[in-house]
């Protein structure tokens, strides 16, 4: 048995424990007559998930992708332009959601304005001056993350039963109003983090 674990563990670099989807967005930067932008998509109304909120170019990465391969892939699908318009200029941190996905965020500008964006995905292109994200601090409501447990968990299993006290966490939620729209979720976590990184 011993010599099993010494061939299973020996040199092995741990990972992640759990399955975990993993998804990579663009934080795009534009340049327009000297001032500098971040552009969001609203996702298109007819979506399943998520119609109508404000996000980020991405998604899933496919088997053999990389990061940055994925955030531009999905840039270009989805804003409908030229991957020659699409620069990476590095990563930020990634973020692991409460719905066992790993978002991995990178930073990347963009040079050719959006004007004909993939209608199935994305409503339409919102560009918002990074100064207004310097200027506007969001609204922060702090979610609580607990065990949502149905009737038949096996409580008579733990110490305790029904009267365990489970850990509970707390996720910060973010909001931003800009014009009409609401910058919120995993957009306005990120960017609040990008933002304190210029900062």
């Amino acid at each position: 048995m011993i010599k099993d674990i010494e061939n299973i563990f020996k040199g092995r670099k741990g990972k992640i424990l759990g399955s975990y989807k993993k998804a990579a967005v663009l934080i795009p930067i534009y340049i327009e007559n000297g001032e500098t932008y971040i552009l969001f998509e609203k996702r298109a109304l007819n979506l399943r998930t998520q119609p109508g909120d404000i996000c980020f170019p991405g998604g899933k990465i496919e088997d053999n992708e990389t990061r940055s391969e994925c955030a531009i892939r999905e840039t270009v699908e989805e804003l409908n332009i030229g991957e020659e318009y699409v620069e990476i200029i590095g990563e930020m941190d990634y973020l692991i959601t409460h719905g066992n996905l790993i978002m991995y965020v990178l930073v990347g500008r963009v040079t050719k304005f959006p004007t004909d964006v993939n209608k199935d995905e994305v409503h339409s292109v919102l560009k918002v001056p990074i100064n207004f994200f310097k200027e506007h601090k969001p609204i922060e409501y702090e979610m609580e993350v607990g065990p949502n447990l149905k009737e038949d968990f096996p409580y008579d299993l733990i110490r305790g039963g029904k009267n365990y006290k489970f850990s509970k966490s707390y996720v910060p939620q973010y909001f931003y109003k800009y014009k009409e729209e609401i910058i919120w979720g995993n957009t306005a976590r990120i960017i609040t983090e990008f933002m304190k990184l210029l900062s």
